[in-house]
């Protein structure tokens, strides 16, 4: 076997074997806390309808997502920086490159937080319009929102979505380090804003995304499915109009916008280009 294939064939290894650990614990966490705090009682989690579906997203997504970012970093720095030799590539993106890279790592992460999430809104947004939609509409899918159903994102979606924004803000001189605060706490925001759980954070629903908050976001249109945009921050939606979270209720129904969705993964995955 050639380095390149087995370097390939080592970094989706290394992917799963960090994925395996943190499924488990999520898993642990958001079993025990949607017994006791379910935002819609009914059956737990791992009896879902389309349970194996969003397990292999659970794994597919993070392995495509490493793949494509590193992919698109090494197209973005010989394109925008005449960059192509593998030592070079690594020094360019190591620790960051440029009047960003100067600051502190944590004020990094910070500014990372902070403008990924607002871009985010703005592409969010993009997705639920026109000829986007057929590619979001994945992720709406799922009548059932769980911690797990945090990762049904089709390809399209991704690239244009988060790893388009990583990459962006990568090439734009962030330290790849940061990833090292960012990951951990997105990965499980992510999760827990998905989670079945009837959480709000009362006053501090403004400061960071909730429960309950997305799950609008999952509702058909009319109940609330073009609200709350925000992954992390619910300012976004509050400055630009779109936030929502009626007092003294709790959002229903879910996936009940594209009900003709095919319900396996690979089904799924082709619906944007049989329509």
């Amino acid at each position: 076997m050639s380095s390149l294939p087995m370097q390939v064939a080592l970094m989706l290894g290394e992917t799963i074997a960090k994925v395996v650990p943190v499924t488990f614990v999520l898993a642990l966490v958001f079993t025990v806390l949607e017994h006791f705090w379910a935002c819609n009682p009914g059956l737990p989690w791992w009896r879902k309808r389309e349970i194996v579906t969003d397990i292999c997203y659970w794994f597919f997504v993070p392995v495509f997502a490493r793949t494509m970012r590193i992919g698109l970093l090494i197209v973005g720095a010989g394109v925008f920086f005449n960059i192509h030799d593998a030592d070079d590539l690594i020094a360019f993106y190591d620790n960051g490159h440029g009047p960003l890279a100067q600051l502190p790592l944590w004020v990094q992460a910070a500014l990372f937080l902070v403008l990924s999430d607002f871009m985010l809104y703005w592409l969010h947004r993009l997705f639920h319009g026109g000829e986007f939609w057929k590619y979001h509409a994945i992720h709406h899918s799922s009548e059932e929102i769980s911690w797990i159903s945090a990762a049904r994102f089709h390809p399209v979606n991704l690239v244009l979505g988060t790893i388009g924004v990583d990459v962006v803000l990568l090439m734009a001189g962030i330290s790849p380090n940061v990833m090292i605060w960012v990951s951990p706490f997105t990965t499980f925001h992510s999760a827990f804003v998905h989670a079945n759980l009837n959480w709000t954070f009362g006053p501090f629903k403004y400061v960071l995304a909730t429960p309950v908050f997305h799950r609008w976001h999952h509702t058909p249109l009319e109940d609330g499915g073009d609200t709350n945009f925000a992954g992390t921050f619910p300012i976004w939606d509050v400055l630009f109009g779109t936030f929502r979270m009626p007092e003294g209720k709790l959002p229903q129904d879910y996936g009940k916008d594209e009900a003709t969705m095919p319900k396996g993964i690979g089904g799924q995955l082709a619906y944007p280009f049989r329509r």
